[in-house]
């Protein structure tokens, strides 16, 4: 996720002062899409639990001269059996910006996942990507967002020959988490299956003649836009062939977050009303003077979850 380029400046004189760091949970989930909307971001309190119920989260609160104690600033990890963990929602609202509120919580979460020996990654945009890489993160891969305002009507992608879509059920879990878990680098099923219930008209699997999962998709709401992702496919056209699913039962805005390597599909994107919005950067922390890929196998990986949840 994108940091604010917070270079660590003095605070102003006319802000309210800082409380201590205090972790985040549920009940702090109305403050946390405040800010998140401050930066005009796409979270929905929903986006908010899960991550908090699945990971960590830290804050900082304001005292104000009427009592109030209003979030901010945040940052939000969240751990997988991998060996690494996610890295996202580094906010800070805008009027206290510049006071070094992003790298003090980014060095914190750093110094947790260190005490836990989880590497961490995270995705930049480019504006957060030089705070980043101050703080020893290097480039991997990266990916593109691109955002469709509305339907329209494009003949669909050709299934492949012997492939067939259907929607997912309960009993498809431990075929959706072998699938993903060699694509992502661990085992994310409790995100997944909570995402695939956002939107289960848009949560379809391919299979081939045999029965054998060859791709899945899924989406969810968003408070501007519905996201498409992941979507993961043995084949291009299989994956195409479940964008389009997706899709059909979505009629309004949407983005989705391309791989770089699955360019080739921009053409089709294009064709379905998707424009260029901004790239992302895969960043991972390791070991001094030692750059570290990815986990995880992007090579089948069409759509990322969303630069949040990876």
């Amino acid at each position: 996720m994108t940091a604010n380029t917070d270079p660590g400046g003095g605070a102003g004189a006319s802000l309210p002062a800082l409380e201590p760091v205090c972790e985040l949970d549920t009940a702090d989930v109305a403050e946390a899409l405040q800010l998140s909307a401050t930066a005009h971001w796409n979270q929905t309190a929903d986006d908010w639990r899960t991550m908090l119920a699945l990971g960590r989260g830290w804050g900082l609160r304001a005292r104000a001269a009427d009592g109030t104690r209003p979030l901010v600033a945040s940052t939000v990890v969240l751990p997988y059996d991998g060996g690494f963990a996610w890295i996202s929602m580094v906010l800070v609202q805008p009027a206290f910006r510049g006071q070094g509120l992003a790298t003090r919580l980014l060095r914190l979460a750093l110094a947790h996942l260190a005490e836990r020996g989880l590497t961490p990654i995270l995705d930049a945009t480019p504006a957060g990507h030089p705070v980043y890489a101050r703080q020893g993160f290097a480039d991997t891969w990266g990916f593109a967002r691109y955002r469709r305002a509305a339907a329209v009507p494009a003949p669909a992608a050709a299934l492949p020959k012997g492939m067939r879509l259907r929607h997912w059920q309960a009993a498809d879990a431990p075929a959706v988490a072998a699938f993903d878990r060699p694509v992502f680098g661990a085992d994310r099923l409790a995100l997944l299956q909570q995402l695939a219930q956002r939107r289960p008209a848009s949560a379809w699997l391919a299979e081939d003649e045999g029965g054998r999962l060859c791709g899945y998709v899924c989406a969810r709401d968003g408070r501007d836009a519905d996201q498409v992702g992941p979507l993961v496919a043995d084949d291009p056209a299989v994956g195409l062939a479940l964008l389009d699913a997706a899709l059909a039962a979505l009629p309004g805005s949407v983005y989705v977050d391309l791989c770089d390597r699955h360019r080739s599909v921009l053409p089709r994107l294009q064709a379905l009303g998707f424009e260029f919005q901004r790239p992302f950067t895969r960043m991972v922390l390791g070991p001094p003077g030692q750059p570290m890929p990815a986990p995880g196998d992007p090579a089948r990986l069409m759509l990322v979850a969303g630069p949040e949840l990876g």
